[in-house]
């Protein structure tokens, strides 16, 4: 008698709207289509379209002459390029359109010593870190010692000149209320600002600080090494994980087998 209420009880669910919702052993769910990545484009298109601004030595500078982009990240991005097994192509963007380029699918990766913020990270992904930096100050020698702390430069009178768009420029406008903050959009030729006596201080990444003092001589580097505060470049991703990976992955290798070093060594020193 109790087996018969059992099997009438068991028939009266099966036959409940809910109970035919319910999957059972013999009605497998579907799996879902996988997702093409954008690696996947990237080898399926047989190129690795690059963002560089060109204006950014020693990581990508373009001759306006000859059309041609050399650097340290332009080396790093022909060495991506052979890991993935496809052609480099460059693609020209600015500080002003780097992320809105990226996000608009125009290159596949931004290279040329991007700074890594909060801010970008809310709508991009980066690389591990490939270089540790900070702002720092360079003038010209004759006036390293009016401008060696930040307060000094902050005062008024004192013109700081910026490219528009980038990590100089937020920095500035950030830290500087009495300064004057001059804008200039030529980011190649900013350091002849300086020269000519156009304006007085830039605040950049300590390692171009260095750079533009070897390149030109009347400008002094100040206190390079201990910026005024710290931070890491990357290489920056539209959020696509397998990418992102494979990034990581083949910046471990170059270090490990010692071609990043290499690599910087020729452009840095």
């Amino acid at each position: 008698m109790r087996i018969m209420r059992y099997a009438a009880l068991a028939a009266c669910i099966a036959a409940t709207p809910l109970a035919a919702a319910i999957p059972t052993l013999a009605q497998p769910a579907t799996a879902p289509a996988p997702t093409q990545t954008l690696l996947d484009v990237i080898i399926a298109r047989g190129a690795l379209r690059v963002g560089l601004t060109g204006d950014y030595k020693p990581f990508s500078f373009r001759d306006k002459t000859t059309g041609t982009t050399t650097g340290l990240d332009v080396d790093m991005a022909a060495s991506l390029a052979r890991a993935l097994g496809v052609k480099l192509q460059i693609v020209p963007t600015t500080w002003a359109t780097l992320m809105p380029g990226l996000l608009a699918g125009k290159y596949d990766i931004a290279m040329g010593g991007v700074t890594i913020t909060l801010a970008r990270m809310k709508t991009a992904f980066f690389s591990i870190p490939v270089m540790a930096s900070g702002k720092a100050a360079v003038a010209r020698c004759a006036d390293v010692s009016k401008y060696q702390t930040l307060a000094a430069i902050d005062r008024p009178g004192v013109r700081v000149i910026a490219n528009p768009g980038g990590t100089n420029e937020s920095y500035d406008r950030a830290h500087l209320h009495h300064a004057q903050i001059v804008m200039y959009p030529d980011n190649a030729t900013i350091f002849q600002q300086l020269v000519d006596g156009h304006a007085d201080v830039m605040i950049t990444d300590g390692v171009e600080t260095q750079l533009q003092h070897r390149l030109h001589p009347q400008l002094c580097a100040i206190h390079p090494n201990q910026p005024f505060n710290r931070s890491e470049l990357g290489y920056m991703m539209p959020r696509d994980v397998a990418l992102k990976f494979f990034v990581d992955e083949w910046l471990r290798q170059m270090r490990m087998t010692g071609a990043r070093q290499k690599l910087v060594a020729k452009w840095i020193g």
